[in-house]
């Protein structure tokens, strides 16, 4: 028997609340990726980790928040811990391999497009890895070529941020960035989750499946990114750096452009 599924269980707050966590994350990573272009040598490394936890961050607070408007009518709703938890280290390490090597590398088609494809099916591993860690008295089940367009949607969205990552300087570039960056990851968030078909197994009603709800795991555990997010957000608003340089120069695509930046911030 196919259950009923259904995403929007509280209509329109939680994909709305997804979607503005995701640009949050986005245009903080944006900010912080631009504050590691224009800084010394010896903090670029810090800039980049922030900028790099503060996207993943968003991205999983996206998935989890958009998660919690999700129920099958026939069958209660469960997550495993461990999985859970591993999916944010996944969303984290992913980003972080993508923003270091363009923040390290520059932008090159080569770098910009092998990062972005990495990334981008590191995104796609968070997402299904979190629908992994569901416990429900039914088999998921997904129709492959909306997966395939779930991926495909993932990778074009990384290689988008990372681009506009080393390219975007102005605030209301990167907050026009950030809004798109929300856009595509949420495009793929629900891309995937219209691949999915839930069919019950014969005990689904009694609930003796193992696993916490909805309510009980996600909203600690979303509350710890958020958190970050904030503190991330009190970093960057309070930088001069991000004020001071904002728009000086212009985008970069290699190393040498970025380094003719680095005077700016020193002077």
């Amino acid at each position: 028997m196919e259950g009923t599924v259904d995403g929007f269980r509280y209509g329109v707050v939680t994909p709305v609340a997804a979607f503005l966590m995701a640009c949050l994350g986005g245009a903080l990573g944006l900010r912080c990726i631009v504050r590691s272009l224009i800084d010394e040598e010896t903090w670029k490394t810090g800039w980049l980790a922030l900028g790099a936890t503060s996207i993943g961050c968003g991205i999983w607070t996206m998935h989890f928040i958009a998660m919690i408007g999700f129920q099958v009518e026939e069958t209660r709703v469960r997550y495993d811990v461990t999985l859970t938890v591993l999916s944010l280290v996944v969303a984290i390490v992913v980003v972080g391999v993508g923003v270091f090597l363009v923040g390290r590398r520059g932008a090159s088609p080569a770098t910009l497009t092998f990062a972005g494809v990495v990334t981008g099916l590191g995104i796609a591993a968070m997402h299904y890895l979190g629908m992994a860690a569901l416990r429900l008295g039914a088999d998921i089940r997904y129709d492959i070529l909306t997966v395939h367009l779930s991926v495909l949607i993932a990778i074009g969205a990384a290689t988008a941020a990372l681009w506009a990552a080393v390219t975007v300087r102005g605030f209301l570039a990167s907050l026009g960035a950030s809004l798109v960056m929300g856009l595509a990851v949420s495009g793929m968030h629900y891309t995937g989750m219209a691949a999915v078909t839930v069919h019950l197994h014969s005990w689904a009603e009694q609930g003796t499946w193992s696993g916490d709800s909805p309510t009980s795991l996600l909203l600690p555990m979303l509350l710890g990114p958020v958190v970050f997010l904030g503190l991330a957000g009190v970093v960057v608003m309070f930088d001069p750096g991000l004020v001071l340089n904002d728009d000086k120069g212009g985008g970069t695509d290699d190393r040498q452009s970025v380094k003719s930046v680095a005077p700016h911030a020193r002077s």
